[in-house]
């Protein structure tokens, strides 16, 4: 189950010694994933909230095959009947008048790009961003993030502005959801006008944040966004790295609350994860400035064709399976255990979903709701959890204080009441943990 010597390459977002042994997958199925001793784990967070199909689907497997059969490469200033469809698709399914797309790399690159995009449309320089947000490792992109990552890394570029979240749990505003008027959302027009609001090319948002806390919004925050981007000329941007491609239950989060933004940039679900491949995709009055103007961005996989043949394959599969619809009704389900986990556990503050993307968010103390890695001392308790979870054979991703879940769309009712019983022991052992403290 241990890795090669670990010498040879870095773990990312790790002290290496801290994630030592490593262990070694070698093949995952459907749900679930298995190590090089054949041990099974249920795959409850789809690998970073990625593989949206499931493992090994043949459609999307086949669909590369006879792309990489066919052309493996071609250079971005020529076009691929893969690439065509994949567009037309796009526009299809895109909220409003999104119609026009940029190809990527990752979701790093897809906001990177977006954000460029928005200075040459604008004219305007500055970024408005959340506190808790992550957007990408590159460097512009980790710049926007409020994520700790980017203080960890030392470094951010200029030009980016940050307003509190929408976290209704623990509100920055020391206010009450409904009675606060949604002053999270309102409050950004106050940063506007105090920036400048000439100087503002866009606000750069996720629809549910995911790694930097899983937070959904009240239904009211982003048609109220909306109303103040269009009232200064700035665009709106949803970040869709995570919640695009029928993870929440719709196409897009953002059809949750019918708003529809001036670009929305994705990734992971756009191949479910088989081939590297990002997205920027915009509405006309965005597109339409490059008809004669230059695009000075792009790179040397822009497009690839076997990225953009694996993509049409899995739009099509999200379709033919019926899984955006199961993860929709997979959601209440997923919601209710959650809600049960929580009316049991002490350890748990708050649960929060939008459908299959959802947040379990773990306190040492119900009362003072203080956060639980502040307990053991930072990262202690978190790694206990990773490791425990793997020992009873489900993979979820526990960052800081919050557990992270994401299964494939496939997922089913049972498999969801097995994950609830193996986290339902587990919160009974920290609390355990926590009285013997």
């Amino acid at each position: 189950m241990q890795g090669a010597n670990r010498r040879y390459d870095l773990i990312p977002w790790a002290a290496q010694n801290a994630v030592h042994p490593v262990t070694r997958i070698e093949r995952g199925e459907g749900a679930y994933i298995y190590d090089s001793d054949g041990r099974k784990y249920l795959d409850f967070s789809s690998q970073l909230v990625n593989v949206n199909l499931g493992h090994g689907h043949p459609k999307v497997v086949k669909a590369i095959q006879e792309q990489a059969a066919r052309l493996c490469y071609i250079g971005p200033h020529f076009t691929t009947d893969a690439r065509d469809k994949l567009g037309a698709k796009l526009a299809e399914i895109a909220p409003g008048d999104i119609s026009t797309s940029f190809f990527t790399d990752s979701g790093s690159e897809a906001n990177e790009i977006a954000m460029t995009i928005a200075r040459l449309v604008t004219g305007r320089r500055k970024i408005m961003t959340r506190y808790r947000s992550y957007h990408g490792t590159t460097s512009g992109a980790l710049s926007a993030s409020g994520d700790p990552r980017r203080i960890a890394a030392g470094y951010e570029q200029p030009n980016v502005v940050r307003i509190f979240d929408p976290y209704c749990h623990r509100c920055s505003f020391k206010l009450s959801y409904p009675e606060c008027g949604v002053h999270c959302a309102s409050s950004v027009e106050e940063v506007i006008q105090r920036e400048g609001p000439e100087q503002i090319a866009a606000l750069l948002v996720e629809p549910m944040t995911a790694s930097a806390g899983g937070i959904a919004p009240p239904p009211e925050y982003f048609p109220m966004l909306r109303d103040i981007c269009d009232r200064y000329g700035i665009l709106l941007i949803a970040d869709e790295v995570i919640t695009g491609f029928g993870r929440t239950g719709k196409w897009f989060a953002m059809n949750h609350w019918d708003v529809v933004p001036d670009m929305i940039t994705s990734a992971k679900g756009l191949t479910s994860g088989y081939v590297p491949m990002g997205v920027v995709m915009m509405r006309d009055h965005v597109a339409r400035h490059f008809d004669d103007n230059w695009i000075p961005v792009g790179s040397t996989q822009t497009a690839n064709p076997i990225a953009c043949a694996a993509a049409v394959a899995t739009l099509d599969a999200y379709e033919e399976d019926g899984l955006i619809e199961n993860a929709a009704a997979m959601g209440v389900v997923l919601r209710d255990g959650l809600e049960k986990l929580k009316a049991k556990h002490a350890v748990i503050s708050d649960v929060r979903n939008l459908g299959l993307l959802a947040c379990i968010e773990l306190v040492s103390d119900g009362a003072t709701r203080e956060p639980l890695s502040a307990s053991f001392g930072h990262g202690e308790s978190i790694a206990w959890i990773k490791r425990r979870v793997l020992e009873l054979g489900l993979e979820v991703r526990v960052s800081d204080h919050f557990m992270l879940i994401g299964p494939p769309l496939s997922i089913t009712a049972e498999e969801i009441a097995w994950a609830m019983t193996v986290l339902d022991e587990i919160f009974g052992e920290v609390e355990g943990r926590l009285k013997a403290a």
